[in-house]
């Protein structure tokens, strides 16, 4: 298991049913052994909005950084999603959206392999390379939008 996926493993864990915590960087870089800059990668790659974290952090000797899971209806989730994706969206960015949208329930396993299908770089091989991820965001929208009509 890589060093990111522990640090991300201990604050899932560290969330826990409250879906918050409050972590000062320093000291869980020294529980884990590592580096503080790790922590400050796996909070920016790994609980950005689009996987459905909100981050506030304060610097200096007392700060630390809050994290915590946006509570939204599935509806909203949806829409979240649809405003954060803007004009481009890479492959990978469209996973992390479906990723959470998965693990809280709005869509099903099968519907987000087709949508992440549907958006894959093989499927939009086709498209010039320049205009691929300007296509994915808007195809990933639309496919958002069907699937929160049908489940509306």
């Amino acid at each position: 298991m890589s060093l990111s996926s522990q640090i991300t493993g201990m604050i899932l864990e560290m969330l826990g049913s409250s879906g918050t915590i409050e972590i000062q960087r320093n000291e869980l870089a020294q529980t884990i052994g590592c580096v503080p800059s790790q922590i400050n990668y796996v909070i920016a790659s790994r609980f950005t909005p689009e996987q459905g974290y909100i981050v506030e952090s304060r610097r200096g000797g007392g700060g630390y950084i809050r994290i915590r899971r946006a509570a939204m209806e599935p509806d909203q989730k949806v829409m979240h999603a649809v405003n954060a994706v803007g004009d481009k969206l890479d492959e990978r960015t469209a996973r992390a959206h479906l990723a959470e949208l998965v693990s809280t329930g709005v869509i099903d396993k099968h519907a987000a392999m087709l949508m992440l299908s549907a958006v894959s770089d093989n499927a939009l091989r086709p498209a010039a390379v320049g205009d691929r991820d300007a296509v994915r965001a808007s195809v990933f929208k639309q496919l958002l939008l069907v699937e929160m009509g049908r489940n509306g």
